[in-house]
């Protein structure tokens, strides 16, 4: 039986366990480090990701974590000369409303005390300057947000949105990366480094003088012996926690995207990651919605919809597909290695996102062959928050740490996640929200009673 020992045995090669490899040797000096995956690196859950980032949270422990990966992410792309592809056009927030304080008061209280620097308001006869993401360039783009009632503007800015839209709220420090560009510079910073992989299934962790993994290879049973193991094990986070007695509070559900070539170029290049806030009811013809609401099966699909599908340009300025996606699944699904999409979600998506976007109507019925129809898990705590830290009570003591529950947020907290996950590991100081992402926020009654009130933010 062979066996192999490390230090760290990181269980999970997505983009939270490269991540945490990368930050261990690059932050720490720890280098013995065993990365295990079953088949290749970001080949699950990492290879569905949507590739978008925005420090657009309704809470400021969140913002604070978002922003400080954004900083690491920003770091990478000035060292790799932008090999992650990062660009900074933004998250426009639509909707029909012209009342939005409540929207603008989530955003205050996330910027917490620097949100008077970081709001700028351009309503009808307002006169102050609003910027054009003309170029994609991060270095260049403003922070904060633009809350846009101004209607001329809003126009020219968004010539693609509908004219029922009475608001945009444009936030600044967002936009999109090629995550697995990203991955692939970690991943060979962490192997230059001395850092190793090792393709396997763990099938049972005992706890004796640190750990000892049983892994299934392609070449047998192996035994892998760590002082200490970091779970980022994504939808499978749950299962390694069983197997050292532990329980974490985490469901998955599987949501579902679509990518097209945008042969009719419907949608300008220079778009940003846009995302229709308002609940609707999908846009089917009267023959269609009679056929639909006559079905148990597909009734629901002439029901109310929520809000927050978007869609954006995919390839850069010079690219021609589209994605659009549509977290409106809330059930909870035990997961699958190839779990089943829904044959009617890419006409589902289309017709939700036509609604902002009207010029989508273009491929009612008809949407291109060169199409790709793709899902991947969210793992999530109850109220959408992270879990980073010690893996159960008596977890550090252990060596027993986690990254758990990125949901749809997994490739933009990744950097912030590894690199606070390498604080716990390394017992180095950690920042203000680090008890906020860990187990230690169940004992936290006023943070829980705040987050049951507060908007989830999935999408």
């Amino acid at each position: 039986m062979t066996q192999h020992s490390a230090e760290v045995a990181i269980i999970g090669a997505g983009i939270a366990g490269i991540a945490t490899a990368y930050y261990l040797a690059e932050h720490h000096n720890i280098t013995n480090v065993l990365l295990i995956e079953q088949g290749q690196p970001m080949a699950f859950t990492s290879a569905q990701s949507g590739e978008n980032y925005r420090n657009w949270w309704p809470h400021p422990s969140m913002v604070d974590f978002t922003n400080h990966s954004i900083d690491l992410m920003e770091k990478i792309a000035r060292d790799s000369n932008n090999r992650l592809h990062m660009n900074r056009r933004g998250y426009a927030l639509a909707t029909r409303r012209t009342q939005v304080d409540d929207l603008v008061e989530q955003i205050r209280y996330g910027y917490d005390n620097k949100h008077d620097d970081l709001i700028r308001f351009h309503g009808s006869s307002d006169s102050v300057s609003y910027k054009f993401a003309e170029k994609p360039d991060w270095e260049s783009a403003p922070d904060g947000v633009d809350v846009m009632q101004n209607q001329d503007l809003i126009r020219r800015a968004f010539p693609s949105f509908s004219e029922e839209i009475q608001t945009v709220l444009h936030i600044r420090r967002g936009g999109d990366i090629s995550g697995q560009q990203m991955g692939m510079y970690m991943l060979e910073k962490y192997r230059a480094q001395g850092g190793r992989r090792l393709t396997g299934m763990v099938k049972q962790i005992n706890q004796q003088d640190g750990f000892e993994l049983e892994i299934e290879t392609g070449e047998g049973l192996t035994r892998v012996k760590a002082e200490k193991i970091v779970n980022t094990a994504g939808p499978f986070a749950g299962k390694i926690a069983e197997m050292i007695g532990e329980t974490l509070p985490v469901y998955n559900t599987f949501q579902q995207k679509i990518a097209f070539e945008d042969v009719e170029k419907a949608i300008p290049r220079n778009l940003p990651f846009s995302i229709d806030l308002d609940e609707q009811c999908i846009d089917w013809s009267e023959d269609e919605k009679d056929w639909l609401a006559g079905d148990d099966e597909y009734k629901w699909l002439t029901e109310q919809m929520p809000g927050a599908i978007h869609c954006r340009p995919d390839g850069g300025d010079n690219g021609s597909w589209l994605k659009l996606g549509w977290a409106y699944n809330e059930t909870p699904q035990d997961v699958a290695w190839e779990p089943v999409l829904n044959d009617q979600f890419p006409e589902i998506a289309l017709r939700g996102a036509a609604r902002l976007n009207p010029s989508l109507k273009a491929y009612y019925g008809k949407l291109p062959r060169n199409m790709t129809h793709y899902g991947g898990w969210y793992t999530m705590t109850e109220e959408n928050w992270p879990l980073i830290g010690s893996m159960g009570e008596n977890g550090a003591e252990k060596g027993a740490f986690m990254v758990a529950a990125l949901s749809g947020f997994g490739t933009m907290a990744a950097c912030a996640s590894a690199d606070l996950v390498a604080k716990w590991v390394a017992e180095d100081g950690k920042p203000k929200y680090a008890s906020d992402f860990s187990l230690e926020r169940y004992q936290n009654a006023p943070l829980l009673a705040e987050l049951k009130e507060a908007s989830k933010g999935v999408l």
